[in-house]
Parts: structure tokens; C-alpha cells; sequence
């Protein structure tokens, strides 16, 4: 085992932070002109959920539950642009991630476990490198960057956050295609985007050289890959692998695409308690998953 594994390790093992609940809300200035909204969920080990791309933090509000009950607060701040958020523009994902970071440094007394769902992987990674006493472990669901979607599949992404310039049909048709597996019910999401967010999201993304987050740190990761996502697809998790190599937990997520957590979520939380109680290995990982998978009807 490397140095710098088992540095990382110890880290994950080591005592929890103890952070600051806050309820239903707090605003906090993250930067000059940038206040973010926060509220915490439940009682226990602190995680911090940063969400998909144009999508509100309440997308995680049924898995905060569900890990509550195992003994997890949720911290769940808004991004810039959603909710009691607000702020400019970005000007690349470590501007996000530094967001992120103040709220951590706000509330909380340590490093605290990161879940990053398709777009707020990027960030959760970014801060990772950027703030790495920030940050215990990182889980990330839907883990994109290096092998990139179709343009089909790129075109059914926008149209998907489309709200009020396409019919819901087609964006039904578009969420269908890009987000959620087959026989997943779409219509979930189609409320709950934020399509100015999304366009500056993008923008911050496309700023960033995916080198410069792509190894999250040193810090210890989950990847979550579903098997039927055309967004992030599975060859991420290879290359990933190949990138960080032990320093990485690759499991696979059946009957899911993009969305995930609308369309797993008791797997998701399942595997997500064995990675925060410091379960490390691959197949033991997978069977938290496999145990609990719902089959499409």
C-alpha cells in the first residue's frame, strides 16, 4: 500500500468533523457580492451534497433522509443562482468549490464526507484538490469528464433544462434519453431547473481543464457509475481507475442512468453508508448495491 493511500485511509477512519446544524437556513457570505443559502438534515457523521447541473440541492432531500436515519447530517447548500443563493457568475469550477469550502470552514470543525451527483462531481473534486483539510472522503455519482457524450445525447441534455422554450413532451423525451434508464419514470424532473444557473454552470465548466480536478486530491473516492448513462459513461470509471488507481472504489449502479437518485435511491444510500463507515472494497461495496436495486417496471 502506498504512502499516500494509507495517509488517506487513516484520514476517512479518523474521527468525524462535528459540524454547526442549521436547520431550515442560514446565509453565509462566501465571497465578496456571493451568499449562499445552507439548512442541514439530521443528526451524525457530516456530508456535504453538491447537485447536478442546473438542479436544486432538494434533489438530495429524500437520500438526506434516508441517511439520517443511518446516522448522517446532511449539509445542503444552494448553488449560486438557486433558492436563497445568489452571487455572479462563476469563473470556473474552483470559484464554485470555494463556496463550498467557506460553508465548511463556517459550520463544521474538520474534513466532512463530499457526494457529488453528474455536475457537482466536477466541483466536489475541485474542492478536494483545492481545500483537501476540507475533505474526509469523496462519492461520486455519475462521475463524468474524460469520455464525452454524443451529440445526440448533448442535445437531449439542454433540452432537458429547456424549461419554458420546449414543450414537456419533448423534454420528457430528452429526459428520457439522457437522464433516466429505461423504464425510469422522467417526469420526476421535470420540474426543479434553474435554466440561468445551468448556462453559467456550464460556462464555469467548460473554463476548467478536467486535469486540474480530475484526480480529486488525495482523497479517498467512490465512484457510482450507472450502467445505462450516456452522460457519464462507464469508460470514465475505467479511465479514472486507471488515473488514481487504489485510491479509488469503482462500483456499478444497474437500472440507472444519469439521474440516479430519483431512480436508485435506496442502493445509493446504501452504498454510500458502507463507504462512510470505511468499507473500502469493491465487492463488498457492490453487494450494498445489488441488494437493494428496484427493477424498472
Amino acid at each position: 500500500m502506498s504512502a499516500a493511500l494509507l495517509a488517506s485511509l487513516l484520514m476517512a477512519s479518523a474521527p468525524s468533523a462535528t459540524c454547526q446544524p442549521v436547520g431550515e437556513g442560514r446565509t453565509i457570505e462566501t465571497a465578496p457580492g456571493v451568499v449562499m443559502h445552507v439548512r442541514t438534515v439530521g443528526q451524525g457523521r457530516p456530508v456535504l451534497y453538491i447537485p447536478s447541473l442546473g438542479r436544486k440541492v432538494g434533489d438530495f432531500d429524500d437520500l438526506a433522509a434516508r441517511m439520517a436515519r443511518r446516522g448522517h447530517m446532511a449539509i445542503l447548500p444552494e448553488p449560486r443562482g438557486a433558492g436563497g443563493s445568489s452571487g455572479p457568475a462563476a469563473a470556473n469550477l474552483f470559484e464554485l468549490a470555494k463556496d463550498y469550502a467557506v460553508i465548511l470552514s463556517a459550520l463544521c470543525s474538520g474534513p466532512v464526507d463530499v457526494v457529488g451527483h453528474a455536475f457537482g462531481n466536477r466541483v466536489s473534486r475541485a474542492l478536494a484538490t483545492s481545500a483537501p483539510d476540507r475533505v474526509a472522503t469523496v462519492a461520486l455519482l455519475a462521475g463524468g469528464g474524460e469520455v464525452q457524450p454524443t451529440e445526440e445525447v448533448r442535445t437531449a441534455l439542454n433540452g432537458s433544462a429547456a424549461v419554458g422554450e420546449k414543450p414537456d413532451a419533448e423534454r420528457l423525451k430528452d429526459l428520457q434519453l439522457a437522464f433516466f434508464a429505461k423504464g425510469n419514470d422522467p417526469s420526476v424532473w421535470l420540474r426543479g431547473w434553474v435554466p440561468a444557473m445551468a448556462r453559467t454552470q456550464g460556462a464555469a465548466n467548460r473554463a476548467t481543464p478536467p486535469r486540474d480536478w480530475w484526480t480529486a486530491g488525495h482523497a479517498p473516492v467512490l465512484l457510482v457509475q450507472a450502467e445505462e448513462d450516456p452522460i457519464a459513461p462507464p469508460g470514465n470509471g475505467a479511465v479514472l481507475k486507471r488515473d488514481i488507481g487504489e485510491r479509488l472504489s469503482l462500483v456499478s449502479l444497474p437500472h440507472a442512468s444519469h439521474a440516479i437518485l430519483p431512480e436508485q435511491p435506496e442502493a445509493v444510500a446504501a452504498v454510500l453508508s458502507a463507504w462512510f463507515a470505511g468499507e473500502r472494497a469493491e465487492p463488498t461495496l457492490q453487494a450494498a448495491i445489488d441488494e437493494r436495486v428496484r427493477t424498472p417496471r
